[in-house]
């Protein structure tokens, strides 16, 4: 894969949706990790435009916010603030601002916490802001390809075809690579595991902490590391509370301080009660694959040999790239996974307002057997004609029909088709 320079600009999928947002809504909040690209995807929005830039990562803008947030927000054109969960009282100076000048595109947020579970927010702006999620690069990013797989597999059904040329150590590559900007920009892999060791170093040292003042620092250390080894798998607090000898309830706490500064996603399980032995527990994915990676100290050749990681690490990839994905699809749709008391599973379950259903298996593997298909077949049984379809991603190349709305599908369909 090429290397991307770091002063390159890479189109993101999200600007679409900001610049429609800009044109309609008095507040647009433009929500994700740290250093996922907020503020290039921000800066490139603002050019042209008459706008006032606020960073309140600066210390003395920071204080200038809270020592007068009335005057910091005054201001008649396009205001950015960077930041924004930095000084969250900003946020009734600018509801007072919005309600006496209703005018679209007042201002445009930056944060890199999850804003509106904040404890003690002063408000929410109801009806006066819209929140966009930006992830690190999803994989059509990157390529500069469609990533469209939940429009067309919704659209399509089975009837979707694709065939890629990407290898199982093609996926591996990409798994350890990751998304974030800067880790894509180097190809050198220990410089790589640097930035990743000081990302996820300097996330519990400064946010974690400013979120919330965490008693035992080693212990958050030690949780991220046994998160990273159940990436793609269901979360089981008390589990991680034995294994860490720490209490359920500071386990739980510090799994939503990580779900807050977007280190991990919780894939909630679906039921639509069609059985009551379903399952509630959720799974839980590494929001970036890399970051994963490097947490367990693996690499692309460590993953695919026997005993390695690739198999769960692969699981939560595709959980995340469907998940990044569903902020800027055309079909509206939510994001599950799917199991049983008597075993039946389905790693992924998309599931649209209409209440159609597609249902998505991972396979590490680069063949498919019948087997693989019997938590999709389950679901179908019990579905009927709200089944759309029901797809194994695999690490081989071809479609191949597997029985009624049943296809085997190479994982690159999800970034590739369009």
């Amino acid at each position: 894969m090429a290397n991307t320079p770091l002063g390159d600009f890479l189109p993101r999928h999200a600007e679409r949706a900001v610049v429609e947002a800009l044109g309609d809504t008095r507040v647009v909040l433009v929500n994700g990790a740290r250093q996922c690209g907020k503020s290039t995807l921000v800066r490139r929005l603002a050019k042209g435009r008459t706008a006032e830039w606020r960073d309140l990562d600066a210390a003395v803008t920071r204080q200038a916010a809270l020592t007068d947030p009335d005057g910091f927000v005054a201001f008649p054109e396009l205001m950015v603030i960077d930041e924004i969960q930095r000084a969250p009282e900003l946020l009734l100076a600018i509801k007072a601002q919005v309600d006496h000048d209703t005018r679209p595109g007042r201002y445009l947020l930056t944060g890199s916490s999850r804003l509106l579970d904040l404890k003690d927010l002063p408000d929410t702006l109801p009806g006066r802001m819209e929140t966009i999620e930006l992830w690190p690069f999803a994989q059509g990013e990157i390529d500069g390809t469609a990533d469209r797989f939940v429009d067309a597999i919704f659209a399509e059904g089975p009837a979707l075809r694709h065939y890629s040329e990407i290898t199982r150590t093609g996926y591996a590559d990409r798994l350890v690579r990751g998304g974030f900007p800067e880790a894509v920009a180097r190809d050198n892999v220990r410089r790589r595991g640097r930035f990743f060791d000081s990302y996820v170093g300097d996330l519990i040292a400064r946010d974690v902490r400013q979120l919330a003042q965490i008693e035992r620092g080693p212990d958050m250390r030690a949780l991220v590391r046994l998160l990273a080894g159940r990436s793609g798998q269901l979360l089981v607090a008390n589990a991680l509370s034995t294994e860490l000898g720490v209490p359920a309830s500071t386990v739980s706490r510090y799994l939503v301080l990580l779900e807050e500064v977007f280190l991990i996603k919780r894939i909630p399980a679906w039921s639509r009660n069609l059985t009551s032995r379903a399952i509630a527990t959720p799974k839980v994915g590494f929001v970036d694959s890399g970051v994963a990676a490097n947490v367990l100290g693996t690499d692309a050749r460590g993953l695919v040999r026997p005993g390695g990681a690739f198999g769960p690490l692969l699981e939560a990839f595709v959980l995340m790239e469907l998940a990044r994905q569903l902020t800027w699809s055309d079909e509206p749709a939510d994001l599950y996974h799917y199991r049983t008391k008597d075993g039946a599973e389905v790693d992924a379950v998309l599931e649209n307002r209409q209440g159609r259903v597609v249902g998505i298996e991972v396979k590490a593997a680069s063949t498919v057997r019948a087997e693989d298909f019997k938590g999709l077949k389950h679901l179908a049984d019990r579905l009927g004609d709200d089944f759309v379809a029901g797809v194994v991603l695999y690490t081989g190349t071809q479609t191949l029909p597997f029985g009624d709305r049943m296809r085997a599908m190479p994982v690159g369909a999800l970034w590739e088709v369009g």
